[in-house]
């Protein structure tokens, strides 16, 4: 991949751009820098403030002049074909779409950027098939494994009035997740505080631990069945991995996860023909930015989830 150099740039925040964080500035500004060189060159002091050191925290206010240093960016990587079809298929999975914002039924196994060996994710097959909207961005996020519904900002005020809903915690997102077990039904919170873990391998695990960020989840039981729970997960906090390891906490883990599953249950759900995490973000609840209409928006199970569930009744 081309790398461009770049020099030290003095960049003045707009009133559009003001109240999103550095990190998250930077991020968009350095388009192939990867995360870790962000976070490097903020800690060094090398990003600056009106001259003052900042933490990656900082909230951008209007007039701010940003010092950016000189980092080597790689050219923005060709996107990839329109005509491929797994882009394709994206079109089918478009939920809600107006000039302001889309949310997608985003398949399990997609991861939502393209980095880490993956020539491209979600976000760049979009922009792919909208060559003419020129600033779309992920509102948030969902882990690779995860199904279901993800929104993309079309325009840089509208992702900014989205980040502030999901600051505010008046975006409600429901999960649909099957765990192991009777989920108890007086388990209907769970906050365990979360902390973020690379391994050795480069791989990220979360775990529960006094010193993590505060997480809280909320639960409620949507069909029982004989070796398993269907469960509805909303979480109030955002964090990595959240409603994974809340359930792993709470002692019953979600079917078919690859980190913090339990074997023994998923070579039973295999059996019920289960191939991927059980984990599906199923309903959305939104104020849309621009209309300030009460958006609800809902993505059913896809098939082969259901044949699960079909499957586990008839044990």
């Amino acid at each position: 991949m081309k790398m461009i150099q770049q020099e030290v740039t003095f960049h003045e925040v707009s009133t559009e751009e003001q109240g999103q964080r550095v990190d998250n500035f930077l991020m968009t500004k350095l388009k192939g820098v990867p995360k870790s060189l962000v976070y490097r060159i903020v800690r060094k002091g090398e990003v600056r403030a009106n001259k003052k050191r900042i933490k990656p925290d900082y909230k951008l206010k209007a007039g701010d002049v940003i010092r950016i240093p000189p980092v080597k960016l790689s050219e923005r990587p060709d996107l990839p074909s329109a005509k491929l079809e797994q882009v394709q298929a994206l079109e089918a999975a478009i939920i809600f779409e107006d000039d302001a914002l889309m949310v997608v039924n985003k398949p399990a196994g997609m991861a939502v950027h393209g980095g880490s060996g993956l020539k491209f994710g979600l976000i760049e097959a979009l922009r792919s098939l909208r060559p003419n909207d020129k600033h779309l961005e992920l509102v948030h996020r969902l882990d690779r494994d995860t199904s279901g519904l993800l929104m993309i900002a079309k325009k840089r005020s509208v992702l900014k009035a989205l980040h502030e809903q999901l600051r505010e915690k008046t975006i409600n997102k429901q999960y649909l997740a099957l765990v192991r077990g009777q989920w108890q039904k007086s388990c209907r919170n769970v906050e365990a505080p979360l902390q973020k873990n690379t391994l050795q391998s480069g791989e990220r695990m979360v775990r529960v631990d006094a010193e993590g960020k505060p997480s809280h989840t909320r639960f409620r039981i949507n069909q029982r069945y004989q070796q398993a729970t269907l469960i509805e997960a909303s979480p109030v906090t955002g964090r990595t991995h959240q409603i994974r390891v809340h359930t792993l906490h709470a002692g019953h883990p979600i079917a078919g996860d690859p980190k913090y599953g339990d074997s023994e249950f998923d070579q039973l759900m295999q059996q019920c023909g289960l191939k991927r995490l059980f984990l599906h973000a199923w309903q959305l609840t939104f104020t849309h930015p621009k209309t300030e209409q009460s958006m609800h928006l809902e993505a059913p199970l896809e098939e082969s989830l259901k044949q699960v569930l079909q499957r586990l009744t008839a044990i």
